[in-house]
């Protein structure tokens, strides 16, 4: 699925933002944020005040108080405007989801089930390829789970579900955005099939296991949308700290009133302070700012993970990813590119390589396997070797099987074969060979380098070896170095004996290795490392990865595996590429890090409101406390209101901080955290006090207090 990137501050997501931002408004919703419940009743309480006042009844001037009271509601607005803002991208992206999804009909196989109750349709004469069961037509929406459906060429598949007969090309690229028609058939890891994606050749008989309304592509909306989205244990802690620091500042600033009215009597001076001083005072000093972004810092989350192409089930998931410190990966496809290629020719003693490499290029010229055309591919770089005119050469070509484990090609009475060593050893001395003193170590010393030896003869003759290698993807190496520097470990699974899986994981540069892994393995692999406390991230798109997935902190699961893998993963990757394991990693710390980054800037940027808010209330009962106005303020009323609407303007600067997230980089937790208290935590610290004074200025300026 391709993604359209939205702007931050897209216009078409302004309107509707503006408007939620009111109907957060209900104090229903209000409650599910604690901290800013604390302002949204402050805001309340100032507005029955402001009223009082207009009456003549008011403990301070009205306009004073009309003026805190709008900033108060503005910081209330502000905080809804953000989170309405980050779900309204995820409603844009949920919106395009939901425009891939088209009324479809289904050609139901009457030997599946009994036709469900209300559904619409006539039974046709047709019957499904090779099934001898007569099709009813009928709507898509009315297909229950178990139910048994064909579908042809160029029709759309009605159901997620899985092939239980037939093979055919699929185009999926309303699910995933790749143009590149998959193969999907019954048996093994390719039979899952999406609702929604098109049959381009062939016919299929799908067995549905899912009902309307549980597709794939209504999670995906309804998680898209954050219809089910809940709070993950750390945004849970950061809750319930920022609840206790709310409910401490709100006892302390309670005993601020009669501390000050025991002061004035005492004192005999000044004037006692006002409620609604009071309520500024508080409302500046709790934790607004991450209280403000903290729901919109987890739907942005999410929202980044779908820019990635990947659909998180929770935002827990999105949240643990942050805190891995174990990655499974597997080789296949993942750390190499999944096909092996020929990268050299090792002739035997008395051979030339030109001659094994033009015996190599015959034996592979009918091969379409991808190995054997790198051999052809190989032959032709290395001594211009030309693909030759296979009618002249009256050739008949052995197609390579399981039980010959061989190739090649017959040219007249001459065999040349190529393929594993055993088999081809066999050959030769059927035919009355000897097998060269060298070839033994020629094939050990390929394997050692975790590479296929192919050995190629010439009839009786053996001419030597072709090494096969795992080809490492660029720039893998490079991303695992990053992973280790941010206390990453990773770790290699693979099926391949323990000298090919050495070789590759110590040219990718992984930790750790597995080999001849199996289901059973990996699941002990995972639980070994959990019980030591670690959080342990795999992928995976075959039933026999299912147990590993679910057991698996973090489990993305390929969209082109099984509906088992699927099922049992709490990601999936629509783009099926294993490698974005290493990118949900970097999303989900990029996550954690930006709410680290505004919980330490929230906190730190309260010291400055008790230089400009405490000397306000006291001064005037006791004068010595000018000292701490190093802002100078110019009127304590001035410093109150300055302070409240710094407190709000804030949060509409940090937006767009919480949405896009902190900048990720790959390193340490320790360097994280000292860069974190440098540029949040004294930033936090001194920008208040040139926001506070510059907006006492203005105020001044403009004669508005």
């Amino acid at each position: 699925m391709t993604h359209k990137r939205l702007p931050l501050f897209d216009s078409a997501l302004i309107g509707p933002a503006i408007l939620d931002s009111f109907r957060k408004l209900d104090p229903r919703v209000q409650f599910r944020n604690p901290v800013m419940f604390v302002v949204y009743v402050g805001s309340l309480l100032t507005t029955g005040l402001w009223l009082q006042a207009l009456h003549g009844g008011g403990e301070a001037p009205s306009g004073f108080i009309l003026a805190v009271t709008v900033w108060l509601w503005f910081t209330v607005l502000f905080a809804n405007f953000a989170e309405a803002l980050a779900e309204g991208r995820s409603k844009a992206q949920a919106a395009s989801l939901r425009g891939t999804r088209s009324a479809t009909k289904a050609k139901k196989l009457s030997a599946s089930s009994e036709r469900p109750s209300g559904a619409r349709g006539e039974a046709a004469e047709q019957t499904g390829p090779r099934y001898g069961s007569p099709w009813t037509l009928v709507d898509g929406d009315d297909l229950r789970k178990g139910d048994v459906v064909v579908v042809l060429a160029h029709e759309v598949i009605p159901c997620d579900g899985e092939v239980i007969e037939g093979a055919a090309t699929v185009d999926e690229s309303a699910i995933t955005g790749e143009s590149a028609p998959v193969i999907r058939e019954s048996g093994g890891d390719f039979s899952s099939v999406t609702g929604g994606t098109t049959v381009l050749s062939d016919w299929i008989v799908v067995r549905c296991t899912t009902n309307p309304g549980d597709s794939f592509l209504d999670r995906m909306i309804a998680l898209v949308e954050g219809a089910k989205r809940r709070k993950t244990p750390n945004e849970i802690a950061l809750t319930i700290l920022l609840v206790a620091l709310t409910v401490i500042l709100l006892a302390a600033t309670v005993t601020l009133l009669p501390y000050s009215i025991y002061s004035v009597k005492a004192v005999g001076a000044g004037h006692p302070v006002s409620i609604t001083v009071l309520v500024a005072l508080l409302v500046c000093l709790i934790p607004t700012t991450i209280g403000a972004l903290l729901s919109a810092i987890g739907v942005a989350g999410m929202s980044r993970m779908l820019g990635a192409n990947v659909v998180a089930t929770s935002g827990r998931a999105v949240e643990a990813a942050g805190d891995i410190d174990v990655l499974l990966l597997d080789k296949t496809g993942t750390i190499t590119l999944g096909n092996r290629q020929a990268s050299a020719f090792l002739p035997v003693a008395g051979v030339s390589e030109r001659e094994l490499a033009d015996a190599a290029q015959l034996a592979s010229l009918a091969d379409e396997t991808p190995e054997g055309r790198s051999v052809v591919v190989l032959a032709k770089q290395r001594f211009n070797l030309r693909e030759r005119d296979l009618e002249s050469l009256h050739a008949s070509f052995v197609p390579f099987s399981a039980q010959t484990r061989m190739s090649g090609v017959d040219i007249g009475g001459r065999p040349i074969r190529k393929g594993a060593a055993q088999e081809i050893a066999g050959f030769v001395r059927e035919r009355g060979g000897v097998l060269p003193e060298d070839l033994k170590a020629l094939v050990e010393a390929a394997s050692r380098r975790g590479s296929t030896p192919l050995v190629v003869a010439d009839d009786r003759r053996v001419l030597g070896v072709i090494e096969l290698k795992d080809i490492v993807k660029d720039g893998i190496k490079e991303r695992f170095a990053q992973l280790r520097r941010m206390g990453i470990q990773t770790v290699m699974i693979t099926g391949d004996n323990r000298l090919t899986a050495a070789a590759i994981a110590a040219e990718a540069g992984v930790d750790e290795y597995q080999a001849e892994a199996t289901p059973e393995t990996k699941l002990a692999l995972i639980r070994k490392y959990q019980a030591e406390g670690r959080l342990v991230a795999m992928t995976g798109d075959g039933t026999n990865d299912a147990p590993a997935l679910a057991q698996a902190d973090v489990a993305v699961a390929m969209n082109s595996g099984t509906q088992a893998a699927r099922e049992a993963g709490n990601m999936v990757d629509l783009d099926s590429n294993p490698t974005k394991l290493i990118e949900v990693v970097e999303i989900g710390k990029q996550m954690l890090m930006t709410r680290g980054a505004l919980t330490t800037f929230s906190i730190a940027n309260d010291v400055a409101k008790y230089f400009a808010i405490i000397p306000a209330i006291f001064i005037g009962t006791y004068p010595q406390l000018g000292a701490l106005n190093v802002m100078h303020l110019a009127t304590p009323d001035s410093a109150i209101l300055s302070a409240v609407i710094f407190n709000a303007l804030i949060i509409v600067f940090l937006i767009p901080l919480a949405l896009k997230g902190v900048r990720f980089r790959a390193l340490s937790a320790s360097v994280l955290l000292r860069n974190n208290l440098l540029i949040y935590g004294v930033g936090g610290l001194i920008l208040p006090f040139f926001g506070i004074k510059a907006i006492d200025l203005l105020l001044n300026a403009l004669h508005l207090v």
